[in-house]
């Protein structure tokens, strides 16, 4: 068998989900699972057959070494500006701090602006996806870029094969943006299996994204250019981790920018020990229900808003202390909180009290269409798909997920191909399949970086937050993002750097032509204000007394 066929099935073999058993609130779910997940544990053969395929460490080595493809286009803004730009595809090392040794490599993608003056003042947007195990292709390819997946209006998928088309809301006129893959997602790879492991954990991929960017920083001459990240889903625990740990390594930045948003985890996990999860999920399940009609007529003439305000007031004084009153919740007391709950939900009493007022999402999506035999998305509610097995509590499929799975996958094959010119027969881990368990630090608990962002903030007063929120995300609800943010340790004259937005739209607000045009007047109104802030601050710097 020659060399290259035992490489491409060693591709295939690797293609196998192994994505964390403990999925983030955030996490787009794989529905494939390893053997391992499956109750059946490796074998030494499997590995060694598995290993056996992998390309030699001498073949990952060669590919980080090679210099980074480098391509040029030129597209057309709203104005009809042209905007002319250089695309340079590559791969990063990550070498151990001890040693010196290179145990993985980041795949990115940076797009830099031609024709600028003083490229060392031109600012810079890093930006990942999330997961963890999903690749940078959604925000690549959805948003910020300058091309994107052409989608119907409203998200929805268009008949195959699919286009990639010009982007005019990229924010490439504004800043030049690096997207970077993390280890065991995209073409990022750890030098050898085992070494997979210092990747994939919280506190170790964050330090991983630390090194690519001070690295990136240092290769490219970019340290004195104001500085963003931005991070979607798991990439807003990513980035809100990374703000204090670049913090302490003298990497200053300049703003965060954070769609669909899980910083602590607490806030929107539904177990039964924690009702702040159960309450901080209602008002999603509100506008869903308002969505799909199915709340009552006083509450269907009202907007999305208005519901919604509605529905967080009462989570807040009525239901989550009901929920922490548990069994002694009784009488005419918890007769009030079904009917309550039932009317915000759109589920009938019946259903609510089987639950004992806990509703999960599974339960949701899968009930509040039960009588049309339609099941609703978790990355946005607004989506439905036929139900296969309405007898069952569980959603077989996340029609939203699927959309978006279905349509970037090949598209973002083609381009990479053919307008990057990079080539990569590797298996290009779009979401999942890449990476083994993650990893928390906690023993006990949720997972919560709050603590490095009240950091980043203590450390740099200068730094401001964007944070973009849809309505209709069940995957990170917005009202548990409100109650993390509520939860801050920051000076009072912080809060005023941190801008939240938003959106009649799910977890990926940018496919929706209407919430993308909105949410790019936002980040330039954002990017914009951090800009003139560091130039008035340099300013005042240099001012004789």
């Amino acid at each position: 068998m020659s060399r290259l066929t035992l490489i491409l099935l060693g591709a295939l073999v690797l293609a196998s989900p192994l994505l964390a058993q403990n999925r983030q609130p955030g996490q787009r779910p794989d529905s494939a699972r390893t053997d391992t997940a499956r109750g059946r544990s490796a074998t030494p053969s499997d590995s060694a057959a598995r290993d056996s395929l992998r390309p030699s460490i001498r073949d990952f080595l060669s590919r980080v070494a090679e210099p980074p493809v480098v391509t040029h286009r030129t597209i057309r803004l709203p104005n009809g500006d042209a905007l002319r730009y250089t695309a340079t595809t590559g791969m990063l090392p990550i070498r151990n701090d001890s040693n010196g040794v290179i145990e993985g490599a980041m795949f990115f993608v940076a797009y830099t602006r031609d024709g600028v003056a003083d490229v060392a003042k031109r600012p810079l947007l890093v930006a990942f996806n999330g997961g963890p195990g999903s690749s940078s292709v959604w925000l690549h390819m959805g948003a910020y870029g300058p091309r994107r997946v052409r989608l119907m209006a409203d998200g929805s998928a268009p008949a195959p094969p699919y286009q990639v088309e010009d982007n005019p809301q990229t924010l490439l006129d504004q800043t030049d943006i690096v997207f970077v893959d993390p280890v065991g997602t995209g073409y990022s790879r750890a030098a050898r299996p085992e070494l997979g492991a210092k990747f994939w954990g919280l506190d170790e991929d964050i330090a991983a994204m630390a090194e690519f960017i001070r690295l990136y920083l240092t290769r490219y001459a970019r340290w004195s250019s104001p500085l963003f990240i931005s991070g979607e889903s798991y990439g807003t625990t990513r980035a809100t981790g990374l703000s204090g740990y670049l913090a302490d390594r003298g990497i200053t930045l300049n703003g965060i920018l954070l769609l669909s948003t899980v910083i602590d985890r607490a806030a929107s996990t539904m177990d039964r020990d924690n009702p702040l999860g159960f309450a901080n999920f209602l008002p999603s399940y509100a506008a869903t229900a308002w969505y799909h009609h199915k709340l009552a007529p006083d509450l269907q003439a009202k907007t999305v808003e208005q519901v919604t305000d509605e529905a967080e007031r009462w989570a807040v004084s009525e239901y989550h202390p009901a929920l922490v009153m548990g069994q002694r919740l009784t009488g005419d007391r918890r007769s009030a909180i079904v009917k309550q709950l039932a009317r915000y939900t759109g589920l009938s009493e019946r259903f609510v009290e089987d639950n004992d007022l806990r509703i999960t999402l599974s339960r949701f999506n899968h009930e509040l269409l039960r009588g049309e035999r339609r099941v609703v998305g978790r990355l946005d509610s607004r989506f439905t798909t036929f139900d296969t097995d309405p007898g069952s509590d569980e959603v077989q499929l996340d029609p939203s997920e699927a959309t978006i799975r279905n349509t970037f996958t090949p598209a973002w094959n083609d381009y990479v191909r053919r307008e990057l010119r990079y080539r990569n027969d590797d298996v290009y881990y779009i979401l999942g399949g890449g990476i083994g368990r993650w990893r928390y630090p906690q023993t006990q608990g949720y997972s919560d970086v709050s603590p490095s962002l009240e950091r980043a903030f203590t450390k740099n007063p200068y730094l401001k937050l964007y944070i973009a929120l849809g309505y209709y995300d069940m995957a990170t609800p917005y009202h548990a993002v409100e109650y993390t943010l509520s939860q801050l340790r920051v000076a009072p004259e912080i809060r005023a750097n941190i801008v939240s937005e938003y959106f009649a739209a799910g977890h990926m607000m940018y496919i929706d032509e209407a919430s993308r045009t909105k949410l790019r007047a936002g980040m330039r109104r954002f990017i914009d204000g951090a800009i003139r802030q560091a130039d008035a601050s340099s300013t005042a710097v240099g001012r004789p007394r």
